[in-house]
C-alpha cells in the first residue's frame, strides 16, 4: 500500500502504477504498424550507418540521410500512436484516477478517450487537408532529392487515422468493461 492506495503494477522500467490498465490490446493493424515501425527503425539505422561510413571512409556525403533519416522518423513517431495506444502505453493522471472507485475510474478514461478522440480527428482531418493541397500544388521539398511533399505527410495523416480508430477500440473495450463490472 502506497499511503492507503494499492500499487497495482511495478513497470520493468521501474514506473509504478497505481490502477489497472484497460486497453484493448494490439490488432492485425497496430501489429502491422508496429512491424512497419520496426522496418522504418532499422533503415534509419542502415541508411545512418551507410553515411557514416561514406562520410569517414570515403570522405563524401550520401546527400539524403537527413532526409530520408526525418521522413522516417515522422513515419515511425505518427505510425506508433497507434500502437501504444493499443498496448495502453500513454500517460495517465494516476494519482486522481487512483482515488476514483472501478467504474468512475473507467468512465472518467472514456470521457478522456472521447475528448482524445476529437482531437486526433480534428488533426486527421487538417492532415488530409495538408496532403492534398501538397498533392494538388505539387508542392516538393526545396532539397537535391525533391521528394514530393504528399508523401511524408500522408503517414503523418495515416498514422492519426489508425490512432482514430485504435481509440474506439479502446472507448467500446472500456464501455463493455464498465458494463461488466456494473453487471456484477
Amino acid at each position: 500500500m502506497a499511503g492507503g492506495i494499492e500499487i497495482k503494477d511495478v513497470a520493468p522500467d521501474g514506473a509504478v502504477h497505481f490502477i489497472d490498465n484497460v486497453s484493448s490490446g494490439p490488432g492485425p493493424v497496430e501489429n502491422a504498424s508496429e512491424a512497419l515501425c520496426a522496418l522504418f527503425l532499422v533503415a534509419m539505422i542502415i541508411l545512418i550507418g551507410a553515411e557514416a561510413i561514406a562520410r569517414n571512409v570515403f570522405s563524401t556525403s550520401l546527400q539524403i540521410t537527413d532526409e530520408i533519416g526525418g521522413y522516417l522518423l515522422v513515419a515511425t513517431t505518427f505510425l506508433s500512436m497507434s500502437v501504444a495506444e493499443a498496448h495502453g502505453a500513454f500517460h495517465r493522471v494516476e494519482l486522481i484516477q487512483a482515488r476514483l472507485g472501478q467504474s468512475a475510474r473507467i468512465v472518467s478514461q472514456i470521457i478522456f478517450d472521447l475528448m482524445s478522440l476529437i482531437a486526433a480527428a480534428f488533426v486527421t482531418w487538417q492532415l488530409g487537408r495538408l496532403v492534398m493541397n501538397s498533392w494538388r500544388s505539387e508542392d516538393v521539398a526545396p532539397t537535391p532529392l525533391q521528394t514530393p511533399l504528399w508523401l511524408p505527410q500522408t503517414t503523418m495523416a495515416l498514422g492519426m487515422l489508425l490512432l482514430c480508430f485504435a481509440l474506439v477500440r479502446t472507448i467500446l473495450v472500456k464501455i463493455r468493461h464498465l458494463q461488466g463490472s456494473m453487471q456484477r
